[in-house]
Order: structure tokens, then sequence, then C-alpha cells
């Protein structure tokens, strides 16, 4: 009888280890990327964040252009909630600020995932955040948390 418990339990935690290595995957997060051709080689958080707040213009090797995705996209939540340490009413609340005094202005917003691999690969200076699982050679990743 314990043989069967024992081997009953062997394949219930093999099973929630399966099914929580596929969930971290199907999840990986965000990460910044810029145009396969892209001078910018790598980037530190700091400078990631620098960039994506107007505090930044440049990366080693190239003018750095920051392109949004929507609010309320995934990529976008993760991005700001996990690397820039903001929220959507923070981050308004910021570019409100800086806009209103003429010190800044906030990036343009394109899209979803798609829409970034899209420009970043056909402009060399934009950097973009998207999805892990939307990696594709078009896009280069320059971090990753």
């Amino acid at each position: 009888m314990k043989t069967i418990f024992n081997n009953v339990s062997s394949i219930k935690l093999v099973t929630a280890l399966a099914f929580s290595c596929s969930l971290s995957l199907a999840n990986a997060g965000a990460v910044v990327v810029v145009g396969a051709s892209s001078p910018i080689q790598a980037a530190s958080k700091s400078d990631v964040v620098k960039v994506f707040l107007g505090k930044k213009k440049a990366l080693p090797g190239s003018v750095a252009i920051p392109i949004d995705q929507d609010t309320g996209n995934s990529a976008r939540t993760d991005f700001y909630g996990n690397i820039v340490k903001k929220t959507d009413s923070q981050l308004k609340s910021y570019w409100s600020r800086l806009i209103f005094t003429g010190k800044g202005q906030a990036p343009q917003v394109v899209g979803n995932d798609d829409d970034i691999k899209s420009m970043v690969a056909n402009n060399p200076n934009f950097i973009g955040y998207i999805e892990e699982s939307s990696l594709d050679s078009t896009v280069r990743v320059i971090y990753k948390p």
C-alpha cells in the first residue's frame, strides 16, 4: 500500500512541477529589444529605465528612442511594473508634470508586440519591449530582467 501511495504522490509532484514550469515559460515576461541591425548591443536596467522615463537620450552605440505599447497590454504592465517600478497612474502623473513644464515627452505609443517588432526592425534608433515569447529574428534583446 505504501508503494502505491508513494507512486501516486510522485506522479502528483512531477505533474505539479511540469505544470509550474510550463506556466513560467508561457509567462516569461517582457524583454527590451532593438532591431537586429541596431548598433545598440546591451543595456543595464538603470539605462533602460532612464531611457523610458526620458532621462537619457542615448545608449552606447546610438541614440535611443523609446516606443511604448498600449495601456493595459500585458507586456506594458510587466515592463513598467517589474522593471521601471511604476503603475499606469504613476506614469500618467510623471509624464503630465514633464510635459506641462516642457521638460519631456512620453514615448510614442505604437500598439502591441508585433507593432514594436516592426518599428524597431525598421529604425536602428528605436528601443521597445515585448513579451519574451514574441521574440523572432527581426529583433535582438538588449535587456532581460
